[in-house]
């Protein structure tokens, strides 16, 4: 027998990078809401007392964007100016119009973007996505209800990490926790960690059918966290695109998701990717499954499209090639009309990662007739 530990990391909604990723969608549901051909590529920063967006943006819609900035700000818990950011941030706008040298190969239903990009099944969970992940983003969307109902005491901005005892590469056990979150100072640290482990910790990996012994779980490892957010810690768009994905646990493109339209395939292929790994490994035609695609602009179809199943397929490499070219038309054009990516449909995709929730079109699974028997 082999064991191996492997870590994953999520954030909740409201650290820095996770307010700038719903800035920047909330921008892009606001944008596809009134005009769902709009070009859309708007980067948010955030740091303290200001938020700065960036970017491009070609669009007939009329769109407030310094309002949806203060509303996201708003609706993640940052209310209070005494934490150096709030609703009442000054917010900055610098956004102008796509380059005409990319709109001219959109124009023609091609990608907005070079890259490569990747999708990932597997089956550790009922989501047929990695454990380490999956238990992380149960874990830090907990800590965010809990905010709002059970623990208020608890404030905006966190992080969980779970790190998983595989052995003979099937998960076995939880070896270690780790959760950050800030809390007011009234709540002694001690109270914070039961509360944490009882309410939150213990009832997430019950759901998956595991348990950690108290002294597996640190909270708040230098032991104060009080002052949540961008004055303490600037935030960025896009950078957090391994929480985004598969936690470290696959490969993931070179770039990343929020606040682009789905005409960049940075985005759009990559929930393309996921779709047919999905689907792969929902058919029973593979354990684990990774599909890769590449473009380049103005590309209408991929430059590289592969799947790998790790050893754990049930058909040969043809008869997966052919499941997934009538799963799916990996087409710019054909990706965005069968997943109907041209509505507002990102915001929610923006926290908690972008893969494993069932209400994104992406992540369902369909009747496409399986080559199995055929094998």
């Amino acid at each position: 027998m082999s064991e191996s530990l492997f870590t994953s990391e999520s954030v909740c909604a409201g650290h820095p990078d996770k307010v700038c990723d719903q800035i920047s969608d909330a921008i892009l549901d606001a944008i596809l809401n009134d005009d769902p051909t709009g070009r859309v590529a708007v980067e948010t920063a955030v740091t303290k007392d200001r938020i700065i967006l960036l970017g491009e943006v070609t669009t007939t819609a009329q769109v407030d964007y310094k309002e949806i900035a203060r509303d996201t700000a708003r609706r993640l818990g940052y209310t209070d100016p005494a934490w150096g950011f709030s609703d009442l941030s000054e917010v900055q706008v610098y956004l102008s119009t796509q380059s005409p040298e990319i709109a001219a190969g959109v124009d023609l239903d091609g990608a907005g973007d070079q890259g490569m990009m990747f999708g990932y099944a597997c089956r550790e969970t009922p989501e047929l996505m990695p454990l380490p992940i999956t238990l992380a983003h149960a874990l830090t969307r907990a800590l965010d209800e809990a905010a709002l109902s059970t623990l208020t005491y608890l404030r905006p901005d966190g992080k969980a990490q779970v790190t998983v005892r595989y052995r003979d590469g099937q998960p076995v056990g939880i070896d270690h926790v780790t959760i950050a979150k800030p809390h007011s100072p009234k709540v002694e640290l001690d109270q914070v960690k039961q509360d944490i482990f009882e309410q939150i910790v213990s009832p997430v990996l019950a759901r998956y059918g595991f348990t950690i012994n108290p002294k597996k779980l640190i909270v708040n490892g230098t032991g104060v966290w009080h002052t949540p957010g961008p004055s303490m810690d600037a935030g960025l768009t896009g950078r957090k695109i391994i929480v985004d994905s598969y936690g470290g646990y696959a490969r993931v493109g070179g770039g990343a998701f929020s606040g682009k339209d789905p005409t960049k395939v940075d985005r759009s292929g990559a929930y393309a990717a996921r779709y047919i790994a999905k689907n792969i490994v929902s058919a029973g035609l593979a354990d684990r499954a990774e599909v890769s695609l590449a473009y380049f602009i103005g590309a209408k179809q991929p430059v590289m499209k592969h799947i790998e199943t790790f050893g754990t397929a049930a058909v040969s490499e043809a008869k997966l090639t052919q499941f997934a070219d009538k799963l799916i038309d990996t087409s710019v054009k054909g990706i965005l009309a069968a997943l109907n990516l041209r509505r507002p449909i990102f915001a929610s995709t923006a926290a908690y990662g972008h893969f494993g929730h069932e209400s994104y079109p992406w992540e369902q699974t369909v009747a496409v007739p399986s080559p199995i028997s055929a094998n």
